[in-house]
């Protein structure tokens, strides 16, 4: 879920160190907000190959989401990521490179805020 993305451009031959950045977390939308009082928040961070590359990151609790076609590298952070069709739930935790499907209907329960880097 990426309500309202932030941009921060990334500039070549430039770092930014994604785990301290400063992020605006907003409250998940009620319709999608399943326990808890989950946020989140997001940050585009460049562009590069035709893919948006920025962070995002979820605060305690669970929501649904519709997915967009994504590869994710976790930073820190803890999750169960379960999909309404009975595919395999993902454990994620820092380290973990994962890949969601455009239009997966998935459920995110966050057990420490979670903070990844998404490619999409």
């Amino acid at each position: 879920m990426r309500n309202t993305v932030h941009t921060r451009a990334v500039q070549p031959n430039t770092v930014i160190h994604a785990a301290d950045l400063a992020l605006t977390h907003e409250p998940v939308p009620a319709d999608q907000s399943v326990t808890g009082d989950p946020s989140t928040a997001a940050t585009a961070l460049t562009e590069f190959g035709g893919l948006e590359i920025g962070v995002w990151e979820m605060s305690v609790g669970t929501m649904t989401d519709i997915e967009a076609d994504e590869v994710f590298v976790v930073l820190s952070g803890a999750a169960t990521v379960e999909f309404a069709d009975g595919s395999p739930s993902l454990r994620l935790r820092a380290g973990d490179i994962g890949r969601l499907a455009a239009g997966a209907e998935t459920t995110w329960t966050v057990t420490e805020t979670l903070r990844k880097i998404y490619l999409t």
